[in-house]
């Protein structure tokens, strides 16, 4: 085992990302690219979607915020892991910078810890709207949800700072190689010379603040919401209001559950490999499946989307533009 005597700050790392499977580099490289193209596609759909449409409720207004985080989430990782893939002579790693690699992670937890605090806004959002409907365009106004949004940036730009400076004031020991396709938290850990938790208390507390209080203000905005629900006597109602959250509900539950499965559990409880084949799915599968998710189940989402496409085929005629 390396000892802390052995520490160094190394100059950069080596990214394995897959080299050490050639053969099934060329179909991975298809895969990922249908994939990334499919993901920002998407959200870029619901982006122009939702500009499209002239008097824009919160909610569409917290999903553009959600699908531009997406974008950026995907691409501060896939389009270098894309490159990687496809450049010769780099069986024994990519190279990245000290300084490349700091900023990879920390844009990277910047963008997950904004989406974390996003989601609990939204949820806010819909506990405002189905608990006190006549009080909701009081108190969520257009004002409130620039600062939520701006809010919601800021605080995940903070936690991804303060938690990239203390990783990478730890000493590294042994090798450059990390067994990840980016710089991602638990690759830098794996080569850190830490022997004692205080080193991971940084992580900790990041995930507390990250994962634990969006996802407690989470769970207090759905109880209060089963509550009124229970109260509905309308089933139509019922069902509508419900139809509502059940998007955000299955958004939440992949971003926090992937987030807490990868990030929550001891050092000791690392593996490299299966890490690196975990982050290739919820930095890939899941930003795709998000606008999927919300252009079905979402009304006004799919309407505005609809519109858009209707718009790119004007010599159409118009029955044809109205077919389910």
């Amino acid at each position: 085992m390396d000892s802390p005597s052995n520490a160094t700050m190394p100059c950069g790392f080596l990214l394995q990302g897959f080299s050490e499977f050639p053969h099934l580099r060329p179909a991975l490289f298809l895969l990922l690219l249908a994939v990334h193209l499919a993901t920002l596609s998407g959200n870029l759909l619901i982006l122009v979607a939702v500009a499209s449409v002239p008097s824009r409720p919160p909610m569409l207004l917290f999903l553009c915020q959600l699908s531009a985080i997406e974008l950026c989430y995907t691409l501060v990782v896939v389009p270098r892991s894309l490159a990687d893939l496809t450049a010769p002579g780099h069986a024994s790693g990519s190279p990245i910078s000290l300084l490349g690699c700091a900023l990879q992670m920390q844009m990277f937890v910047a963008l997950g810890g904004a989406e974390c605090f996003l989601l609990a806004t939204m949820a806010y959002d819909r506990y405002v709207a189905i608990c006190h409907p006549l009080r909701y365009a009081a108190v969520v106004t257009p004002g409130l949800c620039a600062r939520l949004a701006l809010a919601c940036c800021l605080g995940g730009l903070a936690v991804a700072v303060g938690l990239t400076v203390a990783v990478f004031h730890l000493p590294f020991c042994g090798s450059r190689l990390l067994v990840h396709f980016f710089c991602d938290v638990t690759a830098l850990l794996h080569r850190a010379c830490t022997r004692s938790y205080a080193d991971e208390l940084p992580l900790l507390g990041a995930c507390l603040v990250l994962l634990l209080l969006p996802s407690v203000l989470i769970l207090a905005s759905y109880g209060a919401i089963a509550a009124t629900l229970r109260h509905l006597r309308s089933p139509g109602g019922r069902r509508k209001a419900a139809s509502t959250c059940a998007s955000h509900l299955a958004v939440s539950f992949l971003h926090y559950g992937c987030a807490t499965f990868m990030y929550v559990r001891p050092k000791a409880s690392y593996s490299p490999r299966l890490d690196r084949t975990l982050a290739l799915v919820y930095t890939n599968v899941t930003p795709l499946l998000y606008p999927l998710i919300y252009s079905l189940r979402n009304r006004e989402v799919t309407a505005a989307i609809r519109r858009v496409l209707g718009r790119r085929r004007p010599g159409q005629a118009r029955g044809r533009l109205c077919e389910p």
